[in-house]
């Protein structure tokens, strides 16, 4: 049998902790709410986007800060000029594919004429960077299925667990009933790591020992949200190599569970990837694709690499929606994707 952790029932509804925190004159916030919440936004995302030009600051040193090299003192754009940009392409984990698209638009620009200043060159790449990136731009669509199933997926070391647990955080504070499935059984960390997860959010946690059958865990998880009428499961799984094929086929097995139990189910499959990994991201991402279905994405731990480039292989070479990007440990460092923040703060 299941065990349950947490409370008894979902989670109800958090406060945030920066309100909680905060003090407030009665009189202002009664006079003006909505100028005390909207400058309250601004300043969180004010705060955020600083936070998130610091992450980029590796990336932007190896793309950004090269493409600066190249046009530094030049007034022209020539073939020589071209070169050396490609050449910065290329070698940068964007990937050829992408990197041969934003030469290409450079290049066409060029012959037209529209294109002749070296000092509007970076701003040419950073808008054609931003039209790459804003067709995956979508968040969740938490649609009326109840309970709407998130399946997490993702490789050791990923931030997976993490990602579930912040999420779980930020689904109970907009005021919706969560519940997680520990269905990395192969870890013992892993569980321990989500109930932990589940008492900061207030929100149940359904597990079973270490070693037990992963489906066994999804079975229970599901009867017991669909018992509690919960709005949200977030399911984890073990973060398996991608290249070991009997692992993958647990993977499946699990995914068959869900769609027997509730029709339907998973209703998004979200791939973790480390953006650290660079490249190697693309393939996780094609393997976990074929074989459970992959219909968004998390890249964490950009703030640790120098690699955030890989975002825009992804996007052009995959076509996946990009759900979040985490950025550090905090629960606002991982963030809805937006493309034009993304862009604004690489360069």
């Amino acid at each position: 049998m299941a065990r349950w952790s947490g409370r008894k029932a979902a989670c109800a509804p958090a406060v945030p902790g920066h309100l909680q925190a905060e003090l407030v004159s009665p009189c202002a916030l009664a006079t003006h709410p909505l100028r005390f919440l909207g400058g309250k936004m601004a300043e969180e995302k004010k705060g955020f986007f600083r936070r998130l030009k610091d992450g980029l600051f590796k990336t932007h040193q190896t793309l950004v800060g090269k493409i600066d090299q190249i046009v530094a003192g030049k007034r022209k754009i020539d073939d020589d000029l071209l070169a050396e940009l490609e050449e910065t392409l290329i070698t940068s984990d964007i990937g050829v594919q992408t990197a041969q698209l934003l030469l290409d638009h450079v290049t066409q620009k060029v012959r037209r004429k529209e294109l002749e200043d070296a000092d509007l060159l970076k701003k040419t790449l950073q808008e054609q960077m931003y039209q790459i990136l804003l067709p995956q731009e979508k968040p969740i669509p938490l649609g009326s299925a109840r309970p709407f199933v998130i399946m997490v997926v993702g490789v050791n070391g990923t931030g997976k667990t993490t990602t579930i647990g912040k999420m779980a955080q930020k689904f109970a504070a907009d005021g919706k009933s969560v519940l997680m499935a520990a269905a990395d059984t192969f870890r013992a960390a892993a569980i321990e790591q989500l109930e932990i997860w589940g008492q900061r959010a207030g929100c149940e946690v359904i597990r079973q020992k270490s070693g037990s059958d992963p489906s066994a865990v999804v079975f229970d998880a599901l009867k017991a949200a669909q018992s509690r009428n919960t709005q949200v499961v977030l399911v984890d799984t073990a973060g398996r190599l991608h290249t070991k094929i009997n692992l993958m086929e647990e993977l499946k097995k699990v995914r068959r569970i869900m769609e027997r139990e509730l029709p339907g189910a998973p209703h998004e499959v979200l791939l973790v990837l480390d953006a650290t990994t660079g490249q190697n991201a693309i393939s996780q991402a094609k393997m976990f694709t074929k074989t459970v279905g992959v219909t968004g994405l998390v890249l964490s731990k950009l703030d640790g690499t120098a690699k955030g480039g890989i975002l825009l292989a992804i996007s052009n070479e995959l076509k996946i929606p990009i759900r979040y990007i985490g950025i550090g440990e905090k629960i606002d460092d991982l963030r809805e994707f937006n493309a034009r923040d993304f862009v604004d703060a690489l360069f």
